[in-house]
C-alpha cells in the first residue's frame, strides 16, 4: 500500500511538469516545407481524448512494469553462509616421492637409520661428473624429519630430469631413526654428534670416494650447522662436494631468538588425540603453509602414546622432546656465518622473506661469497610450503657450479 501511494505521488508530481520538447527528427532547414511555425508536436501528454488514451497507456505500462510491493525486512531471506568443502588431513604415504626407504645399520654410532633415497640418473660421458651422477644430500632441522623433503625431492628429481638424486635421513632422536643404546642415545644431539652421524652414513653408503655421486649438501636450519661440519671431514677424505645450501638460518636471527625458544615450545600441545588433528594444527598455525606436504611429513613427528588408554585425550606424543634438547642450542647457532662463508665449496643461502642478514653475512653478500635467494609467500619451512620454488633454486644452483669448465671458479670459491 505504501509503494502504490508513493508511485501516485510521483505521477501527480510528473503530470504538473512542463511538457517536453519534442524530438528533433528533421534534418535542419526543413521546417519550412511543414508549414508556418512548424506547429506543435503532440506527445501524448496533452489534452483531448488522445492524450488521455495514451496517458492512460502509460499507466497500464507502469503498472505491469512496476516490481510490485516491497517486502519487509522481516521476509527477506538471509544469504547463508558459503557451505565449505571438508579438508582432508588423513596422512598421505611419501611413496612416489623417494624411489626408496631404507633402514641403515651403523654399529659405530649405535644407530639404526631411516633413510629415503633417490639415486641419480647416471649417464656416462656427460658433464655431470664424468658417469658418477649427482646427490643431494638433506639434512632437516631439529623436531622435523626427512619427509619435509619428499614434495622437494620429487621436484628435483623431474627438474633435473633424474640427473640429480636426493638422500635425506631421519637424524638420532627423530623421525623413525633410533638408537640401539637406548633412550640416552636419543639425546646426544650435539652439532658434533650429529655431524659424525652424517658421516658415517655417507661413507657406509659411498665407501670409496673416487666412486661416489658429486654431493650438494643442504641443511634445512639446525641441519645447516651439521651439514657444514661435515664438510671438511669430506673434502679431507676425497669426496667430491660441489656446494652447500643454508635453508632458512642466520646465525645473529637464530641466537637472539633463542630465549624465547622455551616459552614457545610451552604453548604448543603436548600431543594430539590422532595425527589428523596434528597435520591440522600443523597447518592451522602456517607451521607448514603446503596442506599436501604436511599429510606426508607431520605423521613421522610422532609416536603413539603407549601410555594412555582408548579414552585418553592425547593419543599421539612428539617423538623429539625438543625441550630437552636446551643444552644443544646455542652449540647450533654459534659460528654458523663463519664456517658458512668460509666453506670450501659453492655457497647458496636461502631465505624464507626479507630476513635481515647478520654483520658477517652483510659483508660477505657484498663482497660476492655466496648467492642470496629470498622466496616469497613462504614460511620456515619453504621446501615443504614452496617445493617446486625451492627445487628450481637449488638445481640451478647445482647445474651452475657442477658444470663449470676447468680454470673457472665456482661461486664462493677464494
Amino acid at each position: 500500500m505504501a509503494d502504490d501511494l508513493y508511485r501516485s505521488a510521483l505521477r501527480a508530481r510528473m503530470a504538473k511538469l512542463p511538457p517536453l520538447p519534442p524530438w528533433e527528427t528533421r534534418a535542419p532547414g526543413a521546417e519550412a516545407e511543414d508549414g508556418e511555425g512548424g506547429g506543435d508536436v503532440d506527445m501524448g501528454l496533452g489534452t483531448g481524448e488522445e492524450g488521455e488514451s495514451a496517458h492512460a497507456e502509460d499507466e497500464e505500462m507502469d503498472d505491469e512494469d512496476s516490481v510490485g510491493e516491497l517486502p519487509s525486512l522481516n521476509t527477506i531471506p538471509r544469504l547463508s553462509h558459503r557451505s565449505r568443502v571438508p579438508v582432508d588431513y588423513t596422512p598421505l604415504s611419501a611413496a612416489g616421492y623417494f624411489d626408496q626407504s631404507l633402514s641403515l645399520s651403523l654399529p659405530a654410532r649405535q644407530l639404526e637409520v631411516r633413510l629415503y633415497y633417490t639415486p641419480p640418473l647416471v649417464r656416462p660421458g656427460e658433464a655431470n661428473g664424468n658417469g658418477k651422477g649427482a646427490l643431494l644430500v638433506a639434512h632437516h632441522g631439529a623436531g622435523s624429519g626427512a619427509l619435509s623433503f619428499a614434495m622437494f625431492a620429487k621436484e628435483v628429481r623431474e627438474q633435473s630430469k633424474g640427473e640429480c638424486g636426493v638422500l635425506a635421513a631421519d637424524c638420532r632422536g627423530h623421525g623413525k631413526t633410533t638408537s640401539t643404546s637406548g633412550p640416552s642415545g636419543d639425546l646426544l644431539l650435539s652439532q658434533p654428534d650429529l655431524s659424525l652421524d652424517l658421516l658415517s652414513l655417507l661413507t657406509t653408503l659411498f665407501p670409496t670416494p673416487s666412486e661416489a655421486p658429486n654431493l650438494v649438501l643442504v641443511g634445512h636450519s639446525m641441519g645447516a650447522s651439521v651439514v657444514l661440519g661435515v664438510l671438511p671431514e669430506l673434502l679431507e677424505r676425497g669426496y667430491g662436494v660441489t656446494g652447500v645450501a643454508v635453508i632458512d638460518v642466520v646465525e645473529g636471527t637464530a641466537l637472539e631468538a633463542l630465549p624465547h625458544m622455551r616459552s614457545l615450545l610451552l604453548t604448543r600441545p603436548k600431543g594430539f588425540p590422532s595425527l589428523e588433528k596434528a597435520i591440522q594444527w600443523h597447518v592451522g598455525n602456517n607451521t607448514i603453509r603446503n596442506l599436501q606436504s604436511a599429510r606426508i611429513s607431520v605423521p613421522a613427528l610422532f609416536v603413539k602414546n603407549e601410555d594412555a588408554d582408548a579414552r585418553a585425550e592425547v593419543q599421539w606424543v612428539w617423538r623429539a622432546p625438543l625441550e630437552k634438547t636446551e643444552p644443544f642450542w646455542e652449540g647450533w647457532f654459534t659460528s654458523l656465518s663463519t664456517r658458512f662463508l668460509t666453506a670450501r665449496a659453492a655457497r647458496l643461502l636461502l631465505l624464507a622473506g626479507a630476513e635481515r642478514l647478520d654483520k658477517p653475512l652483510m659483508i660477505g653478500q657484498m663482497q660476492g661469497k655466496f648467492q642470496l635467494v629470498v622466496l616469497p609467500g613462504v614460511g620456515h619451512h619453504l621446501q615443504e610450503d614452496d617445493p617446486a620454488k625451492s627445487a628450481e633454486v637449488v638445481v640451478e644452483f647445482w647445474r651452475r657450479n657442477e658444470r663449470v669448465r676447468v680454470g673457472v671458479k665456482r661461486v664462493g670459491e677464494r
